[in-house]
């Protein structure tokens, strides 16, 4: 059997236990192989899907029928018109299981990232967070930093030349690594002490727990204490920096990381269907982790015993949400119209603009990551926002168009919104590693078939 690769999560790489548990159970029988029957016409997506983007719904069924994945749904929306959710199959491969739909919960990841980009980004306009003020202002461990001289082979280092910036917290600039990332003793040390902010499942919670920290505070402080892998503002590399940004933000507002959420982003866009700990009684709408083993596909995190039914160590700000394809919709939409949803402000347009736009420090590229981090590769300039990913110009096509702002996550959710066209997506399933199929290039190229054949462009 093809050996385990699951890129997207920082524990099951730290600990090694999930690919070892995904390999010790038995697998499914070869899903290439044996192929679900036929969906029936409207089995599962409603008719507005059907006629509408027919091109994406024929995908998301083909997904399902060639037991690619249990199910997936879609959200995407033009303008203030009514989203179109085409959805295919179920939430799971149990029998019975119900059917993918828009209030389906999903574990997002890295998707978690954007929103934590935009928390930020409203302390910004409130007058509490400036972008170029120092890390250490909020934190004052980050005020002494050093610099890895060989960052894969050695902790050796020498003392930094500048401050940490909160911009560069936001674009992954900082010089701070990941787990996911990071190799030979900086990978241990993350590992050591217990650097790894995010959830797999509940076997795994417990070895992660017990070395993990409680707090997001003592979080912080932990990351403080480890070299960084560049000089701050000098290299773009994936990291904990939005993890990090969720004990500035508690620090600047005064308030709970998870309850500043709450209450200046999710609430107001009415977001229902996201949480950091999925109730009891929402349980049964929760998806299936799954991880893949060559074709086949074996479960990680099933719904009835998952770790997001447990509250977290501390809220994990780069991974901790679990979100519903309408939920993670509003909040697409709201920055599709600078700030603004169904007629309520929840930030200034000048603020979402500017999130929105790239952020990096000068000189710096964004040059995209592989799929399994929840990021994204694309032939032309990109740059990076608060965080996500921005088009400096139009993709192949002119999808996704210049300004085009998102990020993933690594269970293979998707998300992006185009201001300038006015047009969002967002896409779920979960399955690891998010690669396993080229679902983002396939979406993309469905959409705009749909575009040709209902703008005739």
């Amino acid at each position: 059997m093809k050996k385990l690769v699951i890129a997207g999560l920082a524990g099951a790489l730290a600990t090694g236990a999930l690919a070892q548990q995904a390999m010790q159970l038995r697998p499914q029988p070869d899903t290439a192989a044996n192929p679900r029957p036929p969906l029936a016409a409207n089995d599962t997506a409603p008719l507005s899907a059907r006629a509408l983007l027919p091109n994406t719904q024929a995908l998301f069924d083909g997904y399902v029928r060639d037991g690619k994945m249990p199910g997936i749904v879609g959200a995407f929306g033009l303008g203030d018109a009514p989203t179109v959710f085409p959805a295919a199959g179920a939430i799971s491969d149990d029998p019975g299981a119900p059917k993918a739909g828009p209030d389906s919960l999903w574990r997002v990841y890295s998707m978690t990232k954007p929103t934590t980009g935009m928390a930020a980004m409203l302390l910004v306009e409130d007058g509490k967070l400036k972008l170029d003020d120092p890390l250490s202002k909020y934190i004052p461990a980050f005020k002494t930093m050093r610099v890895l001289t060989s960052p894969d082979t050695s902790l050796d280092s020498v003392p930094a030349k500048n401050p940490i910036t909160i911009r560069e917290l936001l674009t992954h600039s900082a010089g701070l690594s990941y787990s996911i990332t990071a190799k030979g003793p900086l990978l241990k040390e993350y590992e050591r002490r217990g650097i790894l902010p995010a959830a797999i499942n509940a076997q795994t919670e417990v070895q992660m727990r017990a070395v993990r920290p409680k707090t997001l505070a003592e979080f912080a402080e932990r990351v403080a204490s480890v070299p960084l892998i560049a000089e701050p503002g000098t290299k773009w590399s994936y990291s904990i920096g939005l993890d990090v940004m969720g004990r500035v933000i508690e620090v600047a507002s005064g308030m709970p990381f998870d309850r500043f959420v709450q209450t200046r982003l999710l609430d107001p866009l009415g977001m229902r269907s996201t949480y950091w700990t999925v109730p009891k009684s929402e349980a049964g709408r929760l998806a299936t982790n799954y991880a893949f083993a060559g074709n086949n596909r074996v479960p990680v995190d099933p719904a009835a015993t998952s770790a997001w039914l447990t509250p977290p160590s501390f809220p994990y700000g780069g991974a901790g949400l679990v979100s519903s394809a309408r939920d993670y919709d509003r909040f697409l939409h709201m920055l599709q119209n600078f700030g603004t949803l169904d007629g309520k402000r929840v930030m200034k347009e000048e603020t979402a603009r500017l999130a929105m736009s790239n952020l990096l420090p000068n000189g710096l590229t964004f040059g995209g990551i592989g799929g399994g981090t929840g990021g994204t590769t694309a032939p032309v300039k990109m740059g990076f926002g608060a965080g996500g990913s921005v088009y400096l110009e139009d993709g192949p096509g002119g999808m996704p168009g210049k300004g085009t702002y998102g990020w993933g996550g690594a269970a293979g959710t998707i998300a992006f919104v185009d201001p300038a066209k006015r047009f969002r997506g967002t896409v779920m399933v979960n399955y690891f590693p998010a690669e396993q199929w080229p679902v983002r290039r396939e979406v993309v190229a469905a959409l705009a078939k749909d575009s040709v054949r209902l703008h005739g462009r």
